[in-house]
């Protein structure tokens, strides 16, 4: 019983995604705007400070941030959802909640890398080259740790609210200095003092980090750092996310 209703909820999920195409579409807009804008508008500069290519180095952080915003943005369908009528005939299975919350949570985090993967071949078009195929797939773990900590985040986050406006809010307090604050868009080497503080306490700086060293070879706090990290944060956003879930009321 709980292995299906976990597999239900994670069709779910996928079923609303692949129906969605203006979804799929929107969702890359701001991937592609970041490779063309940045990437060929900064990568001369990059390349003249002796940094190499800055589509090389810009790749990794741009497959983590759309993994970021789907997957946090994941919190929206559960406030629609509850909303709507459907969260609470969901609740009313005869399954622990915190099944419900896998199966939502892993829906998402599925999501979530179709998008990543999606942006990935995307960069290959613009140029940027991994340092080897034997790196995809620890690029991928990194990838799924992200996905399913920020969607186990943003469960938690939209468990405690009741309408759209005020999820909105947090996440624009917290999604884009999460992202922008990570070294996604610039090395962390040489940073001042403060910006290498936040970074280092920044969970995202350790997924970028994670994909950019397995695929390109370079990496700022350690490859093995940055999973251990990763699944510790993981971990506890998942125990959040399922303490949060369980106390909603309907």
């Amino acid at each position: 019983m709980t292995i299906d209703v976990v597999r239900v909820l994670w069709l779910r999920q996928l079923k609303r995604y692949g129906r969605s195409r203006a979804r799929i579409v929107g969702s890359l807009g701001q991937p592609l705007l970041f490779l063309i804008a940045l990437g060929f508008g900064f990568g001369p500069v990059f390349q003249r400070a002796g940094q190499g290519s800055y589509i090389q180095f810009l790749a990794p952080g741009v497959i983590c941030m759309t993994i970021l915003f789907t997957a946090i943005f994941n919190g929206i369908e559960l406030i629609w959802d509850r909303q709507f009528g459907f969260l609470k005939e969901t609740l009313v299975a005869p399954v622990s909640r915190l099944t419900i919350m896998v199966g939502r949570t892993l829906g998402g985090a599925t999501v979530s890398l179709i998008q990543g993967v999606i942006v990935a071949a995307i960069c290959l078009i613009a140029g940027f080259r991994p340092s080897g195929l034997a790196a995809t797939p620890e690029a991928f773990v990194f990838m799924a740790l992200v996905a399913v900590m920020f969607t186990a985040f943003g469960t938690a986050i939209a468990s405690t609210m009741e309408d759209f406006q005020g999820f909105q809010l947090v996440m624009n307090f917290l999604v884009m200095p999460t992202f922008f604050l990570s070294g996604a868009l610039f090395p962390l080497t040489n940073v001042p003092t403060l910006i290498g503080a936040i970074a280092t306490i920044n969970p995202l700086s350790y997924g970028v980090d994670g994909v950019r060293g397995a695929l390109t070879g370079v990496s700022h706090f350690g490859v093995a750092t940055d999973f251990g990290v990763l699944a510790i944060l993981t971990l506890v956003c998942l125990v959040a996310g399922s303490y949060l879930f369980s106390r909603i009321q309907l």
